[in-house]
C-alpha cells in the first residue's frame, strides 16, 4: 500500500464543509486517510479572485496505481461540483481542489499527471500544512526534505492558521 500526500484546497462556499465532505469522500474510493493537516487560510496564488482558500493536507494510503487515483481525485471534485476547463483551469475559484503532492517516492511525468506536484516549491499553502504533518519526507527528484523546501521557497504568500 503506498503512502501519498494530497493538497485538498477550496476557495468558493463553505470552504471547511466542502474540504470536510472531499476527505469523506476518500474511503469511498478505496482512499485512507491516516493524517491530516490543521486547516490553513491562504492567500490566492496566481490568481485575479479575491477570495482566499482553505488549504489542507492529508497523507493517504491506498493501493491504486497513481492514475487510477487521479481519476478518483477528479471524480471527487466533480461530485462536488467543480469544473475543469482546458484553459485557465488553475486560475478559476473552485468549490474543490485536490491534487496528488506525493505517491510514495514515485516519479511520473505524463499528459495530465507529475508526481511529486510539479510547482510543491512555489507554494507555500501546500508546504506549511505538508510540513506540519510531514517535515522529515523527502522529496524524490530534489532530495530535500519538506521542510527544507518550505525554508527555501520563494513565495512570501500569507498563510495563517484557519479559525472557524
Amino acid at each position: 500500500m503506498a503512502s501519498v500526500y494530497l493538497s485538498l484546497g477550496s476557495s468558493v462556499g463553505n470552504r471547511a464543509e466542502n474540504i470536510a465532505r472531499a476527505i469523506e469522500a476518500l474511503a469511498m474510493h478505496d482512499i485512507r486517510v491516516v493524517k491530516q493537516s490543521s486547516l490553513y487560510e491562504t492567500e490566492p496564488v496566481e490568481m485575479r479572485e479575491p477570495e482566499w482558500f482553505l488549504n489542507c493536507v492529508v497523507e493517504v494510503q491506498t493501493d491504486l496505481p497513481p492514475q487510477e487515483l487521479m481519476q478518483a481525485l477528479l471524480e471527487i471534485e466533480r461530485s462536488l461540483g467543480r469544473e475543469r476547463t482546458a484553459s485557465g483551469a488553475r486560475k478559476l475559484p473552485r468549490t474543490i481542489d485536490l491534487d496528488i503532492v506525493f505517491y510514495g517516492s514515485e516519479i511520473i511525468r505524463q499528459a495530465g499527471l507529475e508526481i511529486p506536484h510539479p510547482r510543491i516549491t512555489e507554494r507555500r499553502f501546500v508546504l506549511v500544512p505538508l510540513a506540519e504533518i510531514a517535515a522529515g519526507v523527502l522529496h524524490p527528484v530534489l532530495r530535500k526534505t519538506v521542510a527544507e523546501l518550505l525554508a527555501e521557497t520563494i513565495d512570501r504568500s500569507e498563510v495563517r492558521p484557519w479559525r472557524s
